[in-house]
């Protein structure tokens, strides 16, 4: 009999010693989830954010740059402006955290394939208290080649861009990223660099359930050891923009306004001569819309 009861009780104490660390280890892995929302879309104005939507998610990206405002109403502040600007990108969720796309923009017919892999997502409890990502594309240039230089080679036609992205949820308010990154053209332009390195600043502050106020900040660093041959050359000037950004959980909608032209990063990072002044600011929008399979 106390055999029995001996058995009974130590089935009794690892049954419920096994549902007591189940239970615990339910509530850490609840209070450890990654952080809701910290931005409401992967595209921030001009740049990517940390966020990589659940897996099998296919986002459409509309990208617009309208003209400069300099000319006032009479081409309606830029929006019947000649140079408008348009990118079309489709990205798909191959894995979780993990994201490849494609995009189309008008200027030079210029045909980019990206990926973005977010490495750490910040959690509730700031167990990892920063999310880390890394995004790169390559672009091909798609103009006649007789647009190009005489000794034309189609290793002319790319450019790349690689970035690696920090960011954090401060609060339900606030989220901000900065980053770093490189640029790399193998054809340019007299007096325009092949590479170029860049520090990136952006964030948004919510002030409404779907509305928040955005804004980025480009800066191309001035390190001439990188391109001895541009030595004398101006170097491009910083994008600012800022915005307000609309949210559904299908859609994002900013609409902000900008001083560079340029819809894919590392356009805006090399090509860039337009300086923050009001007469060169544009009015740009993008839209997202998510499906889920």
């Amino acid at each position: 009999m106390r055999t029995k009861i001996f058995t009974l009780s130590c089935l009794l104490v690892f049954a419920f010693g096994s549902v007591l660390a189940q239970e615990t280890e339910t509530e850490t892995k609840k209070v450890d989830k990654p952080v809701r929302s910290p931005f409401e879309s992967g595209y921030l104005i001009d740049n990517q954010t940390t966020v990589i939507q659940p897996v099998n998610t296919l986002e459409f990206a509309i990208q617009h740059k309208f003209g400069s405002i300099e000319n006032g109403s009479s081409d309606l502040w830029g929006l019947y402006a000649s140079g408008a600007n348009i990118r079309l990108g489709l990205s798909y969720v191959v894995a979780n955290n993990v994201q490849v796309g494609i995009g189309v923009t008008k200027d030079k017919m210029t045909t980019d394939f990206n990926a973005k892999w977010t490495i750490l997502e910040q959690t509730r409890n700031n167990t990892v208290p920063l999310a880390l990502a890394v995004y790169g594309n390559l672009a091909i240039d798609g103009r006649d080649k007789d647009q190009f230089h005489d000794d034309f080679k189609s290793s002319n036609r790319l450019s790349s861009f690689a970035q690696v992205i920090v960011g954090r949820k401060f609060s339900d308010a606030i989220s901000l990223q900065t980053g770093i990154s490189f640029s790399h053209y193998n054809l340019i332009n007299e007096g325009m660099y092949h590479d170029k390195v860049g520090v990136h600043f952006n964030g948004r502050f919510k002030v409404s359930p779907q509305g928040s106020i955005i804004f980025n900040l480009d800066m191309p660093l001035d390190l001439g050891y990188l391109d001895s041959e541009a030595d004398n050359y101006e170097n491009p000037e910083p994008n600012f923009s800022f915005g307000y950004e609309i949210s559904t959980s299908t859609h994002a909608f900013q609409i902000y306004m900008g001083n560079s032209n340029g819809l894919i990063q590392q356009d805006i990072m090399v090509n860039n001569h337009s300086k923050i002044d009001m007469d060169n600011f544009m009015i740009g929008f993008t839209i997202t819309r998510l499906w889920n399979f």
